[in-house]
Protein backbone atom coordinates (compact mmCIF):
# COMPACT_ATOMS: atom_id res chain seq x y z
CA UNK A 1 0.00 0.00 0.00
CA UNK A 2 2.64 2.32 0.98
CA UNK A 3 4.93 1.77 -2.45
CA UNK A 4 1.64 2.09 -4.22
CA UNK A 5 1.34 5.55 -2.92
CA UNK A 6 4.54 6.31 -3.47
CA UNK A 7 4.59 5.42 -6.74
CA UNK A 8 1.61 7.39 -7.41
CA UNK A 9 3.01 10.72 -6.43
CA UNK A 10 6.49 10.15 -7.36
CA UNK A 11 5.98 11.88 -10.88
CA UNK A 12 4.54 15.28 -9.04
CA UNK A 13 7.40 15.41 -6.76
CA UNK A 14 9.89 14.86 -9.60
CA UNK A 15 7.96 17.74 -11.46
CA UNK A 16 7.98 19.73 -8.43
CA UNK A 17 12.54 19.18 -8.17
CA UNK A 18 12.92 19.79 -11.91
CA UNK A 19 10.51 23.20 -11.76
CA UNK A 20 12.30 24.50 -8.88
CA UNK A 21 15.96 23.48 -10.59
CA UNK A 22 15.06 25.22 -13.48
CA UNK A 23 13.99 28.20 -11.70
CA UNK A 24 16.70 28.17 -9.59
CA UNK A 25 18.68 28.05 -12.69
CA UNK A 26 16.93 30.49 -14.75
CA UNK A 27 17.19 33.07 -11.72
CA UNK A 28 21.31 32.72 -11.36
CA UNK A 29 21.75 33.18 -15.54
CA UNK A 30 19.23 36.10 -15.35
CA UNK A 31 21.37 37.71 -12.35
CA UNK A 32 24.95 36.91 -13.92
CA UNK A 33 23.50 37.98 -17.43
CA UNK A 34 22.33 41.22 -15.92
CA UNK A 35 25.69 41.83 -13.50
CA UNK A 36 27.67 41.30 -16.83
CA UNK A 37 25.42 44.33 -18.83
CA UNK A 38 26.65 46.27 -15.60
CA UNK A 39 30.26 45.23 -16.18
CA UNK A 40 30.72 45.86 -19.79
CA UNK A 41 28.75 49.48 -19.65
CA UNK A 42 31.08 50.30 -17.02
CA UNK A 43 33.89 50.28 -18.70
CA UNK A 44 33.03 52.73 -21.07
CA UNK A 45 33.01 56.98 -20.41
CA UNK A 46 29.66 58.30 -21.58
CA UNK A 47 30.19 62.02 -20.83
CA UNK A 48 30.50 63.11 -24.61
CA UNK A 49 26.84 61.62 -25.02
CA UNK A 50 25.11 61.46 -21.60
CA UNK A 51 27.44 63.79 -19.35
CA UNK A 52 24.50 63.13 -16.49
CA UNK A 53 24.82 59.69 -16.68
CA UNK A 54 20.93 59.56 -17.78
CA UNK A 55 20.51 56.92 -20.05
CA UNK A 56 23.59 55.70 -22.07
CA UNK A 57 24.82 53.34 -19.19
CA UNK A 58 21.50 51.65 -19.05
CA UNK A 59 21.10 51.56 -22.70
CA UNK A 60 24.57 49.51 -22.98
CA UNK A 61 23.51 47.56 -20.07
CA UNK A 62 20.79 46.19 -21.74
CA UNK A 63 22.29 45.90 -25.27
CA UNK A 64 24.87 43.10 -23.14
CA UNK A 65 21.91 41.40 -21.21
CA UNK A 66 19.97 40.70 -24.27
CA UNK A 67 22.83 39.96 -26.46
CA UNK A 68 23.55 37.38 -23.43
CA UNK A 69 19.83 36.03 -23.24
CA UNK A 70 20.16 35.78 -27.70
CA UNK A 71 23.24 33.85 -27.51
CA UNK A 72 21.63 31.58 -24.67
CA UNK A 73 18.61 30.56 -27.04
CA UNK A 74 20.88 30.49 -30.04
CA UNK A 75 22.79 27.39 -28.06
CA UNK A 76 19.43 25.96 -26.91
CA UNK A 77 18.25 25.24 -30.09
CA UNK A 78 21.36 23.18 -31.15
CA UNK A 79 21.20 21.10 -28.14
CA UNK A 80 20.92 17.40 -28.42
CA UNK A 81 17.10 16.85 -29.02
CA UNK A 82 14.75 14.10 -27.97
CA UNK A 83 11.34 14.65 -26.54
CA UNK A 84 10.84 17.73 -24.72
CA UNK A 85 14.34 18.79 -25.18
CA UNK A 86 15.27 22.39 -26.46
CA UNK A 87 16.82 21.17 -29.76
CA UNK A 88 14.67 23.24 -32.33
CA UNK A 89 12.51 25.01 -29.57
CA UNK A 90 11.10 27.83 -30.59
CA UNK A 91 11.30 30.70 -28.19
CA UNK A 92 8.85 33.15 -30.62
CA UNK A 93 11.51 35.74 -31.09
CA UNK A 94 10.38 36.22 -34.75
CA UNK A 95 7.46 39.36 -35.41
CA UNK A 96 4.41 37.92 -36.37
CA UNK A 97 0.82 39.82 -37.32
CA UNK A 98 -1.49 38.13 -33.92
CA UNK A 99 -5.23 39.76 -33.61
CA UNK A 100 -4.99 38.75 -30.36
CA UNK A 101 -1.35 40.37 -29.41
CA UNK A 102 -2.68 43.35 -31.42
CA UNK A 103 -5.96 43.03 -28.76
CA UNK A 104 -4.18 42.58 -25.72
CA UNK A 105 -1.76 45.01 -26.36
CA UNK A 106 -4.59 47.92 -27.17
CA UNK A 107 -5.80 46.98 -23.90
CA UNK A 108 -3.09 47.04 -21.96
CA UNK A 109 -2.10 50.60 -23.40
CA UNK A 110 -5.50 52.16 -22.38
CA UNK A 111 -5.50 50.55 -18.50
CA UNK A 112 -1.85 51.27 -17.92
CA UNK A 113 -1.98 54.61 -19.45
CA UNK A 114 -4.88 55.43 -17.36
CA UNK A 115 -3.48 54.18 -14.26
CA UNK A 116 -0.22 55.77 -14.45
CA UNK A 117 -1.71 59.53 -15.41
CA UNK A 118 -4.33 58.68 -12.30
CA UNK A 119 -1.84 57.63 -9.54
CA UNK A 120 0.19 60.42 -10.76
CA UNK A 121 -2.67 63.19 -10.48
CA UNK A 122 -3.70 61.70 -6.97
CA UNK A 123 0.24 62.04 -5.79
CA UNK A 124 -0.01 65.27 -7.06
CA UNK A 125 -2.68 66.54 -4.74
CA UNK A 126 -1.58 64.96 -2.21
CA UNK A 127 1.93 66.73 -2.98
CA UNK A 128 4.28 63.47 -3.11
CA UNK A 129 5.33 64.19 -6.73
CA UNK A 130 9.22 63.51 -6.26
CA UNK A 131 11.39 65.59 -8.43
CA UNK A 132 13.06 63.62 -10.97
CA UNK A 133 16.55 62.22 -11.09
CA UNK A 134 17.77 63.96 -13.26
CA UNK A 135 18.12 67.35 -14.84
CA UNK A 136 15.22 67.72 -17.81
CA UNK A 137 17.17 69.03 -20.52
CA UNK A 138 16.29 67.81 -24.31
CA UNK A 139 19.04 65.45 -24.55
CA UNK A 140 18.15 63.65 -21.08
CA UNK A 141 14.92 63.40 -21.84
CA UNK A 142 14.72 61.95 -25.57
CA UNK A 143 17.66 60.05 -24.52
CA UNK A 144 16.27 58.49 -21.32
CA UNK A 145 12.36 58.34 -23.41
CA UNK A 146 13.99 56.97 -25.78
CA UNK A 147 15.57 53.56 -24.00
CA UNK A 148 12.74 53.03 -22.22
CA UNK A 149 10.38 52.89 -25.19
CA UNK A 150 12.72 51.16 -27.82
CA UNK A 151 14.92 48.80 -25.54
CA UNK A 152 13.67 48.72 -22.34
CA UNK A 153 11.35 45.96 -23.34
CA UNK A 154 12.94 44.36 -26.19
CA UNK A 155 15.90 43.64 -23.80
CA UNK A 156 13.91 42.20 -20.60
CA UNK A 157 11.22 40.32 -22.74
CA UNK A 158 13.91 38.24 -24.16
CA UNK A 159 15.42 37.72 -21.17
CA UNK A 160 12.64 37.37 -18.75
CA UNK A 161 9.36 36.05 -20.85
CA UNK A 162 10.97 34.32 -23.83
CA UNK A 163 13.68 32.43 -22.59
CA UNK A 164 12.06 30.94 -19.16
CA UNK A 165 8.71 30.76 -20.45
CA UNK A 166 9.86 28.24 -23.49
CA UNK A 167 12.13 26.57 -21.26
CA UNK A 168 9.83 25.88 -18.27
CA UNK A 169 7.10 24.85 -20.89
CA UNK A 170 8.99 22.30 -22.82
CA UNK A 171 9.54 20.01 -18.95
CA UNK A 172 8.34 16.86 -18.95
CA UNK A 173 4.84 17.53 -17.11
CA UNK A 174 1.30 16.02 -16.64
CA UNK A 175 -0.39 18.10 -18.85
CA UNK A 176 -3.17 20.64 -17.89
CA UNK A 177 -4.39 24.42 -17.87
CA UNK A 178 -2.94 25.01 -14.87
CA UNK A 179 0.07 23.52 -15.65
CA UNK A 180 0.52 25.58 -18.98
CA UNK A 181 -0.03 28.89 -17.27
CA UNK A 182 2.38 27.70 -14.75
CA UNK A 183 5.85 28.71 -16.32
CA UNK A 184 3.76 32.20 -17.15
CA UNK A 185 4.03 32.76 -13.05
CA UNK A 186 7.31 31.80 -12.36
CA UNK A 187 9.03 33.87 -15.27
CA UNK A 188 6.68 37.01 -13.57
CA UNK A 189 8.26 35.63 -10.26
CA UNK A 190 11.96 35.55 -11.43
CA UNK A 191 11.07 39.38 -12.88
CA UNK A 192 10.13 40.77 -9.96
CA UNK A 193 13.26 39.18 -8.15
CA UNK A 194 15.05 41.12 -11.03
CA UNK A 195 13.80 44.37 -9.17
CA UNK A 196 15.52 43.44 -6.04
CA UNK A 197 18.94 45.67 -5.63
CA UNK A 198 21.55 43.84 -4.61
CA UNK A 199 25.88 42.97 -4.14
CA UNK A 200 27.93 40.61 -2.83
CA UNK A 201 31.16 42.96 -2.18
CA UNK A 202 29.91 44.86 0.10
CA UNK A 203 26.56 42.82 0.89
CA UNK A 204 23.48 44.21 0.37
CA UNK A 205 19.99 44.23 -0.42
CA UNK A 206 16.97 46.48 -0.80
CA UNK A 207 13.63 46.35 -2.69
CA UNK A 208 10.18 48.15 -2.64
CA UNK A 209 7.55 45.88 -1.69
CA UNK A 210 5.03 48.05 -4.28
CA UNK A 211 7.61 47.50 -7.13
CA UNK A 212 7.43 43.91 -6.49
CA UNK A 213 4.41 43.55 -6.67
CA UNK A 214 4.09 46.08 -9.78
CA UNK A 215 6.44 43.92 -11.62
CA UNK A 216 4.77 40.76 -10.72
CA UNK A 217 0.94 41.33 -12.15
CA UNK A 218 2.76 43.22 -15.32
CA UNK A 219 4.99 39.62 -15.83
CA UNK A 220 1.56 38.16 -15.52
CA UNK A 221 -0.01 40.35 -18.36
CA UNK A 222 3.01 40.39 -20.33
CA UNK A 223 3.35 36.52 -20.33
CA UNK A 224 -0.13 35.82 -20.73
CA UNK A 225 0.24 37.99 -24.11
CA UNK A 226 3.66 35.67 -24.89
CA UNK A 227 1.74 32.58 -25.31
CA UNK A 228 -1.26 33.50 -26.41
CA UNK A 229 -0.09 35.79 -29.20
CA UNK A 230 3.22 33.06 -30.27
CA UNK A 231 5.61 36.03 -30.17
CA UNK A 232 8.03 38.34 -27.98
CA UNK A 233 6.90 41.81 -30.03
CA UNK A 234 3.56 42.09 -28.49
CA UNK A 235 5.08 41.95 -24.44
CA UNK A 236 7.98 43.60 -25.89
CA UNK A 237 5.66 46.70 -27.19
CA UNK A 238 3.39 46.52 -23.89
CA UNK A 239 6.87 46.71 -21.54
CA UNK A 240 8.52 49.48 -23.59
CA UNK A 241 5.35 51.29 -23.44
CA UNK A 242 4.59 50.87 -19.47
CA UNK A 243 8.27 52.15 -19.29
CA UNK A 244 7.90 54.82 -21.27
CA UNK A 245 4.41 56.38 -20.21
CA UNK A 246 5.25 56.06 -16.23
CA UNK A 247 9.01 57.77 -16.78
CA UNK A 248 7.46 60.36 -19.50
CA UNK A 249 3.95 61.05 -17.28
CA UNK A 250 6.82 61.84 -14.36
CA UNK A 251 8.63 64.30 -15.92
CA UNK A 252 5.33 65.77 -17.41
CA UNK A 253 4.66 66.65 -13.62
CA UNK A 254 7.58 67.14 -12.25
CA UNK A 255 7.34 70.55 -14.64
CA UNK A 256 3.86 71.72 -13.34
Amino acid sequence: MTLEKTERTAPGTNETLLLTAAAAGLFVFQSLASKAGGLVAGFFDYDSIDKDGVFMYITVHHLVQMAIACAAIAIAGKMPGGPGMLRGADFHLKPRLSKTGIRYTAVFSVIITAYVFISYIAAYRLGRIEPPGCKLTAVNVLGSLGFQLLLSGTSEEILFRSLPITILRLLPSRQGHGRQFLPVVIAAFLFSLAHIRWSLFPISVSFSCFQLIYAFILGIAYGITFLKSRSVLYPAVMHGLSNFVMVGTGYMFALI
